[in-house]
């Protein structure tokens, strides 16, 4: 595996993958944007070696929501057409066959709740509602009214 780099590159140099089947709502590009504003852009487009997009075309879309006119690109240089268009549908499919530990999930986002943080909670990808959700699952009080 030689030639990979994590470069800038100009949001105009680069193109869309034909095959991309992964689809964003406005809502998630809004949710990915606000995650670059706060964490910073932590994981880099990831491109051929003419420039087209393998991995992060949700990314590239907050980019542009953001106004950023240049991106951090890993550049890789040593897969097939079959192998790229293949790594396309599995970037996107496999992170989808994760699931959750219900009870960590509901102890990190209550740890998060109960402090005093400098950004929104949402951030996490997880609204209000779906994080008290939750912790109210995974921790329900023992003396509360089931009516509630």
């Amino acid at each position: 595996m030689t030639g990979e780099q994590i470069v800038q590159r100009p949001i105009s140099s680069l193109t869309l993958w034909r095959g991309n089947a992964r689809t964003h709502s406005k809502k998630q590009i809004s949710q990915i944007a606000k995650s670059i504003e706060t964490f910073g852009f932590t994981n880099p487009i990831l491109i051929d070696e003419a420039g087209t997009i393998l991995a992060g075309h949700g990314r590239l879309e907050a980019a542009k929501l953001l106004a950023w006119t240049s991106v951090p690109c890993w550049r890789i240089e040593y897969m097939s057409e079959d192998q790229k268009r293949a790594y396309v549908l599995a970037d996107n499919k496999l992170a989808l066959n994760a699931g959750w530990d219900d009870e960590l999930l509901a102890t990190e986002l209550g740890a998060l709740a109960s402090l005093d943080l400098d950004f929104d909670l949402d951030v996490t990808g997880f609204s209000i509602a779906e994080t008290d959700q939750v912790i109210d699952f995974a921790f329900p009080e023992a003396d509360s009214d089931p009516a509630d």
